[in-house]
């Protein structure tokens, strides 16, 4: 009798402690909806205290804080200098470093950790991890599109120095006259540029219609084409680049009409 006295209060016991689990749960998922709710209103502070609630209450939970880190990273501003601003990032960098350890190919992590890199001016940081997003997700045209940019954020800057440097304007065609300027550019950037490029075409293949991906084919071929060895080749670059533009400018009217059809609303008249 005294035996199953004690194996009874040890099972109430048990099941109290699975009670008690499931109700912490509970907890954490209310939080979690408490903080949805208030992101989705824009109260990015009171987002953050819910979501760092309900990942207390679950450490294991890691939607939590997947939304912690978006939260932070929501009030992260590029442009802005101050400590609390730098603080944003490393804690939404730590949120999504938090969720990696246990799931190191989660997309949404990998992506926002390499946009917040992106956003930090970071680039080889967002860099590793787009290669890391495009390697778990191939799949993924801003992946392959943001590599792309951020091969004409390496180039473009030294093109320009190299530009005014000689005296050339930004509307003097090419290409650059200083033959050993060229010469030093071709050899630091040649391969970065043929990367972008290589980046933005599997964007494309991706989603043929990334009208973005198709602009900045046209920024790097436009630019490249200040390496050419003659005026020949440059004018045959510029020409391929202005077939990109042709086509960015394409599907930005027919998306312009598909959304307009679909939308009902009107659009300001562009043709001339």
């Amino acid at each position: 009798m005294r035996k199953l006295a004690m194996c009874l209060a040890a099972a109430a016991l048990v099941g109290l402690a699975i009670f008690g689990t499931g109700c912490t749960k509970l907890q954490s998922r209310d939080h979690l909806n408490k903080g949805v709710n208030a992101f989705k209103n824009a109260q990015y502070p009171e987002a953050v205290e819910h979501f760092k609630s309900a990942v207390k209450l679950d450490p294991n939970y890691p939607l939590a804080r997947l939304y912690l880190g978006t939260a932070y990273m929501q009030q992260y501003n590029p442009q802005a200098d101050s400590d609390e601003n730098k603080q944003m990032a490393e804690a939404a960098e730590s949120s999504f470093k938090d969720v990696l350890k246990d799931d190191p190919r989660n997309v949404t992590a990998i992506a926002y950790l390499a946009s917040l890199y992106l956003n930090e001016k970071r680039y080889d940081d967002a860099m590793a991890w787009y290669d890391k997003l495009t390697t778990v997700d191939p799949k993924n045209a801003v992946g392959f599109y943001s590599k792309g940019f951020i091969a004409w954020t390496k180039w473009y800057p030294a093109d320009g120095t190299a530009r005014a440097g000689l005296g050339m304007k930004i509307d003097d065609p090419g290409p650059i006259k200083d033959k050993k300027v060229r010469e030093e550019l071709k050899e630091k950037y040649s391969a970065v540029i043929q990367e972008g490029l290589d980046n933005l075409d599997k964007a494309l293949a991706v989603d043929p219609k990334y009208d973005d991906a198709m602009a900045y084919e046209n920024l790097l071929i436009r630019e490249r084409a200040d390496l050419a060895d003659n005026k020949e080749e440059y004018e045959a670059a510029v020409a391929k680049a202005n077939e990109w533009v042709d086509r960015a400018m394409a599907v930005k009217k027919e998306k312009t009409e598909a959304k307009q059809k679909t939308s009902g609303g009107i659009v300001n008249d562009t043709q001339k």
